[in-house]
């Protein structure tokens, strides 16, 4: 769904399905001691798990408060498999939660997301009505996105899961003073880190480097420097190299396994994408 954000929830398109929730009982009254425990259990359940089963097996996935960066040529399909992931419900590694997707590359692709959806049987209509889409054409646009509108939108949307797509090419510009693109930059860095710790929020950002410079280089730094999980998805024939890079839990590992069919189409067929339609 493609929402202009300075809309009121009144004013929203009305969801499309209703959510399912499950609830656990427990034969026998829990005491004190075990309720504690219960409710840590829960907690620790809210991850949002990368939907690869060998993937899974050996890093748990992204919690709330995560400031993650995924870069090289597999992210575009990873950040819709999210946008979809995110709402499962939690028994299947999802949140249960609908998704902000902030595009700064226009790479948001609604068909990508539709057959991932269907490839989970879900309903592809009912998917795409929670996630909520604003592009950005300019790095002013993305820097109000971020730093004025976001938080309020966050939670009008009930929505726990954020997608920047893109981060740094828009402030790559050749007609924005360097200087200014600097500074509107770390802005917005500072900002998605606080964002993800304080209202307890997975963030996800699209990394993909231009050709090397000192202005890359810099927002590269940046970038790095903020976030709490470096991921780095690279597309090798029919072989996905998934590497962590770096994250404040776990030791980084590498691990390359085969995607199938229906995932290699969508990483090497390329992107169709439908009318662009500015929020701003």
């Amino acid at each position: 769904m493609i929402v202009n954000f300075n809309l009121s929830l009144s004013e929203s398109v009305e969801m499309l399905f209703q959510q399912t929730f499950i609830c656990c009982f427990s034969a026998s009254p829990l005491k004190a001691g075990e309720l504690s425990v219960s409710v840590l259990s829960m907690k620790e359940v809210r991850r949002l798990s990368l939907g690869f089963p060998v993937l899974d097996d050996v890093f748990p996935g992204l919690k709330f408060g995560d400031f993650a960066v995924l870069h090289d040529s597999g992210v575009s399909f990873m950040s819709s498999a999210l946008s979809v992931r995110c709402q499962l419900p939690l028994a299947r590694g999802g949140l249960d939660s609908s998704t902000v997707f902030v595009d700064g590359g226009n790479m948001f692709n609604p068909y990508l997301i539709a057959e991932i959806a269907r490839g989970y049987g879900l309903d592809s209509r009912g998917v795409l009505e929670k996630v909520y889409v604003s592009r950005a054409f300019t790095a002013y646009q993305l820097s109000s996105l971020i730093l004025e509108k976001l938080e309020s939108v966050l939670k009008s949307r009930r929505a726990r899961l954020l997608i920047v797509s893109d981060a740094t090419s828009l402030f790559l510009d050749r007609d924005l003073p360097k200087v200014e693109a600097r500074e509107l930059f770390m802005k917005v860095c500072v900002k998605l880190s606080e964002v993800a710790s304080e209202k307890q929020a997975i963030i996800v950002v699209g990394y993909f480097p231009e050709e090397r410079s000192r202005q890359g280089s810099f927002f590269e730094a940046v970038l790095f420097g903020r976030c709490n999980v470096l991921i780095r998805l690279r597309k090798m024939g029919e072989i996905l190299s998934f590497a962590l890079e770096d994250h404040a839990r776990i030791n980084p590992f590498a691990k390359d396994f085969p995607v199938d069919s229906a995932s290699l189409a969508s990483f090497c067929g390329g992107v169709s994408f439908g009318e662009n339609r500015s929020v701003l």
